[in-house]
């Protein structure tokens, strides 16, 4: 059952959605040469608090940080770590999330570190431009597999992969909620979509073979070639006319 929420509802995700959409946009500034995923985390959980939020993801399931790190090869569920120092080259992908007065919101970007490769910033934008595609279609009556069609028609289409083991979803009272989003399908097939759900939908796209493995840590997913991945999300409503999206800072 894919819970639909009320105008009240919305309105309460739409503020959890800006306190998301201020880390991220706090991100894209810290982000340099030098600086560790440690310190990125703690001023992402001060920035989170500072809005009355809690940290969506510290904790969760144990995980230790407010903010994943996943820097190059690493696909999702990167750790934050002090001695993770930002080089130029990389890349890192910032996933986190806010809750605020009983609602939350998700959302990830993908930053290079100084001056990165052509083929990184390629992987970059072109998982970008697959995540709008797939927010272009979200409104009532499309189908849940018109959205990871469009992402799977875009990232192969450039020759890129297309992860598989993991997947956006809904999104509400609870971080995961129904349904599973995965970044490829049919389209026409799937759950039809209705104003008032609520989507966070997240490419994540490699340069190289889709297969991921996870590390001993227990979190990390990186990419079983070694080459890199990005990965960018939104919380996304269904409205009457299209889509709105929460988590958006640009």
């Amino acid at each position: 059952m894919i819970e639909v929420k009320s105008k009240h509802e919305l309105d309460l995700m739409r503020a959890a959605g800006k306190v998301t959409a201020a880390v991220l946009k706090q991100m894209t500034e810290l982000v340099r040469p030098g600086i560790s995923t440690w310190d990125l985390d703690a001023a992402a959980e001060k920035t989170i608090r500072s809005f009355g939020a809690t940290p969506l993801f510290l904790g969760y399931y144990g995980f230790p940080g407010s903010i994943c790190a996943s820097v190059n090869e690493e696909v999702v569920h990167g750790i934050p770590k002090k001695d993770r120092i930002l080089k130029s080259g990389d890349i890192v992908s910032i996933d986190t999330g806010a809750r605020l007065d009983g609602f939350c919101s998700d959302a990830a970007i993908t930053l290079g570190v100084g001056k990165v490769s052509d083929e990184a910033q390629r992987l970059m934008d072109v998982t970008r431009k697959s995540l709008y595609k797939a927010i272009g279609l979200v409104k009532p009556g499309a189908r849940l597999g018109d959205i990871g069609h469009a992402v799977e028609t875009f990232a192969e289409l450039h020759n890129m992969g297309v992860v598989r083991d993991y997947c956006g979803h809904g999104i509400g009272r609870n971080m995961h909620e129904e349904p599973n989003i995965p970044n490829f399908g049919r389209k026409g097939t799937g759950p039809m979509l209705e104003e008032g759900m609520v989507l966070a939908i997240e490419p994540m796209i490699t340069a190289g073979t889709y297969k991921v493995r996870q590390l001993g840590d227990g979190w990390t997913v990186v990419t079983s070639d070694g080459k890199y991945a990005a990965h960018f999300e939104h919380t996304v409503a269904v409205t009457a006319h299209g889509s709105e999206i929460f988590t958006a800072f640009e």
